[in-house]
């Protein structure tokens, strides 16, 4: 039995907000997590650290770990000492939860030298985020979006994928991120709420496979509802970008963009307190590292 197992899961985007109902699409994006877990002989002990953002709780840790050493009934053999680095923002709607639960869960059956199925692994990770509280519908599409990569539509609610893109063009992904956290816990559940038809409407779009289409207006409707200005989308579509939209709950924006597109949006977001991320569509899947 290995006693390290260490992981990589990439970030993602939100296509598709599901929050309103319970229907989501995401992007991936090639932002990254690691994950390296240590098992230990301490039962129903986890200590987690998050080395890039270590004034983070590591809860989502945590959960993560128990979950798949209870999946395998091994919880009342071991523990683990838990280290993630990251370059995807917390807490700016960029799936950071996500990419961290998938890459915590993989790198723990790393460790294991278990295998299971790749939407075993999903879910695993959906229920230690829902378990530490920080998503509301499970953020099932935002976690295949990380896992698996390019375009996943989903019904979150049943947690079924309900199609899958490869994105046709290589893009780039633009991302606006704000220097202001925003938690999912505490965003407005019960304003997106009210939407929840139009987003209905918008997911069936992406489920067609008119995905940028959908992510621009699921972006316009969400941004409404939440009162956040909409102008960085505005100002990335002017500027040339095939879709614009809000990620997540906010705040960071993210626009795909073509090549000879790039600079005029970065120049149009240079005036934008916060951060311009580059970054592309990730085709990989996440995977154990060795």
């Amino acid at each position: 039995m290995a006693v390290v197992g260490r992981a990589i899961a990439h970030g993602a985007v939100t296509i598709v907000n599901a929050i309103s109902c319970g229907l989501g699409a995401a992007l991936g994006v090639d932002l990254w997590t690691e994950a390296s877990v240590k098992l230990t002989g301490e039962p129903g002990v986890v200590e987690g650290k998050i080395m890039s953002d270590p004034e983070e709780s590591p809860v989502l840790t945590e959960k993560t770990v128990h979950r798949v050493l209870r999946h395998l009934n091994l919880d009342k053999e071991h523990g683990a000492h838990v280290e993630t680095r990251s370059n995807i923002p917390i807490a700016r709607g960029l799936k950071s939860s996500s990419a961290a639960a998938n890459a915590i869960a993989l790198a723990t059956l790393a460790a294991l030298n278990a295998d299971v199925e790749d939407i075993t692994v999903v879910n695993l990770g959906v229920d230690a985020a829902m378990e530490a509280g920080v998503t509301i519908t499970g953020a099932f599409d935002d976690a295949c979006a990380s896992y698996f990569g390019n375009i996943v539509v989903t019904d979150n609610r049943s947690r079924r994928v309900l199609k899958r893109f490869a994105a046709k063009d290589d893009y780039t992904v633009l991302i606006h991120a704000p220097p202001h956290k925003v938690y999912t816990a505490e965003s407005g559940v019960d304003k997106m709420r009210l939407i929840a038809r139009e987003v209905e409407t918008i997911h069936q779009e992406a489920l067609l496979g008119n995905y940028w289409a959908a992510m621009t207006l699921n972006g316009l409707v969400y941004s409404a509802v939440l009162g956040y200005d909409p102008s960085a989308a505005v100002e990335a579509l002017s500027a040339g970008a095939v879709a614009a939209s809000l990620s997540g709950k906010g705040p960071a924006v993210a626009a795909v963009v073509p090549a000879e597109n790039v600079d005029v949006v970065k120049d149009a977001w240079e005036s934008r307190e916060g951060n311009i991320i580059e970054t592309k569509v990730n085709r990989e899947k996440a995977h154990a590292l060795t």
